[in-house]
């Protein structure tokens, strides 16, 4: 689960970095210059190549949790005690710690 947060905030990160650069290009197009050119160029480069790695991660990160959801759906099925008791577990824990408050 602790995997599946870090993948999710690693692809809203790369978002945020993807929009970022695509903003500081865009205030960036009036410099002239060859310097200036070929570094645009090859920002533009590396951003593209980063959006396909963030949309592939993206799907990854998809597929990993409907996978999750199934196995979990799946568990529950077979074995709806064992689930029952785990959620009344989890319940009496949650309301031991609320409780405290």
């Amino acid at each position: 689960m602790t995997t599946e947060v870090n993948k999710d905030k690693l692809v809203a990160d790369l978002k945020v970095v993807v929009a970022d650069a695509e903003e500081l290009l865009a205030a960036t197009a009036a410099q002239a210059g060859e310097k200036a050119a070929a570094a645009r160029a090859r920002i533009q480069a590396s951003l593209a190549a980063a959006k396909v790695k963030l949309v592939e991660a993206e799907r990854i990160v998809v597929e990993k949790t409907k996978e999750a959801a199934k196995a979990t759906d799946t568990y529950v099925h077979e074995h709806p005690w064992h689930a029952v008791g785990i959620a009344a577990a989890v319940g009496l824990v949650l309301g031991i710690l609320i409780s405290r408050r």
